[in-house]
């Protein structure tokens, strides 16, 4: 049997038992890939086609019977198979996962990457918050594209931190990035690092209903990453209500707000309708990410 052979079979096992990608992949081809790749020790962005292509390279019995195994885990446990590398990949950087946090796919890195929140900033962007941090990614992405920024990182979750702290020691940016535990901006700590030039925030922000139908590779995620109904209500945007009456107290005069509400566009909408926004274009849309100034933050008429 060869690599590509394997991959095949693979995709057809994850496919056949239906489970959810999401984490990384979005297709059972690729999460076999993923899988494989990893099991033979093989970097993710080996080539599968064109003359450096590995497809047509012989797998041995071993190889063969660790990657079965492997795929089985995935099926049988319905983890994402991040939690079972103990790695995930975000704009090219790598990251170690487990459990006590949520897997790395956050599109705000894009935005980071790609500079597309670049005419926000300038030469005053010298402090930058990321919220609710979890794993640590956003934090260490902004820290490697500013690199003349100090950036804190935050979480409720200090299980979540342990894992950003991981990250954070993996990229050697222990003296740029400091992490804390904090419910929100509710932290004395976090307004003496203050005010912030740039913060960035992916939130738990998904409703009460798709919180209920939520497949079980999502539901093997800290729900305190995912739920946005915490407070009692159903649209998941409880934290984010509390998020933006606070956030122009931590800002400085020209400082942004990026944030990440996925596809609960209709429900932010709702409950900020005539909050002054920008909706920022990204690989799933325009419709999943926005920012907003202090100004328009501090302006609006909160209910």
């Amino acid at each position: 049997m060869t690599i590509a052979e394997l991959i095949d079979a693979g995709a057809r096992q994850l496919a056949g038992a239906g489970v959810s990608f999401g984490h990384g992949t979005n297709n059972a081809f690729d999460e076999a890939a993923w899988l494989v790749l990893w099991q033979l020790g093989l970097p993710l962005d080996t080539p599968l086609d064109g003359p450096d292509s590995v497809s047509n390279r012989p797998v041995t019995h071993t190889e063969k019977a660790q990657v079965a195994t492997l795929i089985r885990a995935r099926i049988n446990t319905r983890q994402p198979a991040a939690y079972l590398t103990h790695e995930a990949w975000l704009q090219g950087v790598p990251f170690y996962v487990d459990e006590r946090a949520i897997v790395p796919r956050s599109l705000i890195a894009e935005l980071l990457v790609q500079g597309d929140i670049d005419p926000w900033l300038g030469a005053h962007t010298h402090q930058v918050l990321d919220l609710c941090t979890g794993n640590g990614s956003l934090a260490v992405i902004a820290a490697q594209v500013f690199p003349d920024v100090e950036v804190t990182g935050s979480d409720l979750s200090p299980d979540a931190l342990a894992v950003a702290r991981i990250n954070v020691d993996k990229h050697g940016l222990q003296d740029r990035i400091t992490l804390l535990q904090a419910d929100g901006l509710a932290s004395s700590e976090l307004q003496v690092r203050g005010p912030f030039d740039l913060i960035l925030c992916n939130p738990p922000y998904v409703n009460a209903h798709s919180m209920a139908a939520l497949p079980p590779e999502f539901r093997a995620e800290p729900a305190l990453a995912l739920d946005g109904n915490t407070a009692g209500g159903t649209d998941g945007m409880d934290f984010i209500r509390q998020l933006l009456r606070e956030a122009p107290a931590q800002m400085s005069e020209h400082a942004v707000l990026v944030l990440e509400v996925g596809h609960e566009r209709d429900h932010f909408e709702a409950a900020f309708p005539r909050l002054e926004v920008v909706w920022l274009e990204t690989s799933a849309g325009e419709d999943q990410v926005l920012l907003a100034t202090r100004e328009a933050l501090e302006n609006h008429d909160y209910p």
